[in-house]
């Protein structure tokens, strides 16, 4: 009956244990149920030896029943017609019939009680057969929604905090506010600088090229008189 106790573990084991062992719950579960109607075919086949042997057993008790009933009436009627001799082989037979039928009736007893245990083993893993595969597609589904949130979970916690990523931001923004007023400023104190430079060379340059346009018309006067 290894059968039937491997079968007694696997249903009376956890099914959410039984998935915890598992490197992969899905698959797990179409091999569970793979095996569990393996172990049908295997039932149904002992349990139809099983009922087989119980039918037997059951048709040579009521033999042999039969004949001990056939030997009595035979009996009767030899003590009807006066035949003692004949009547006491029959009631022989009888008796041997007879002490053949107890052991006869505790096979059939012991045959028909694990035809009981057979059929209900039986209907039993057929039962639970149709139900887990009715609850197969919702384990499956339950499975990938559980695979789906552990990768999420996973990434979640590998991304770093936005919060301080926007911190980092805002210190940058600031840094280059005062890289650009900076250089602005020194934009700025140039410019100036270069200004009033160019403002003093403009001004000296136009005086003496002024100059210059007067004496060289005086001289021209001094020359014409």
């Amino acid at each position: 009956m290894g059968i039937l106790k491997r079968f007694n573990d696997i249903m009376a084991s956890n099914i959410n244990a039984l998935l915890d062992k598992a490197e992969d719950p899905e698959k797990m579960v179409d091999q569970t149920l793979r095996n569990l109607q393996e172990d049908f075919g295997k039932v149904k086949a002992e349990t139809a030896g099983v009922m087989a042997d119980e039918k037997r057993a059951k048709r040579e008790l009521d033999e042999a029943k039969a004949e001990a009933d056939k030997y009595a009436n035979y009996a009767q009627k030899a003590v009807a017609a006066g035949n003692d001799d004949d009547a006491r082989t029959f009631l022989q037979k009888k008796a041997e019939v007879t002490q053949n039928i107890a052991g006869l009736q505790a096979a059939y007893d012991a045959a028909h009680e694990n035809s009981v245990k057979m059929q209900q083993m039986y209907d039993k893993l057929a039962k639970d057969i149709e139900t887990l595969e009715a609850k197969r597609d919702t384990i499956k589904a339950k499975i990938r929604t559980a695979k789906a949130q552990e990768r999420v979970n996973k990434m979640t916690s590998s991304i770093p905090d936005s919060a301080d990523s926007l911190s980092t931001f805002d210190r940058l923004e600031k840094q280059a506010d005062r890289m650009l007023d900076k250089a602005q400023a020194e934009e700025e104190l140039n410019g100036h600088g270069k200004t009033d430079t160019s403002a003093l060379e403009e001004k000296y340059a136009d005086n003496a090229s002024k100059d210059a346009d007067i004496e060289a018309e005086l001289a021209a006067l001094k020359a014409n008189m």
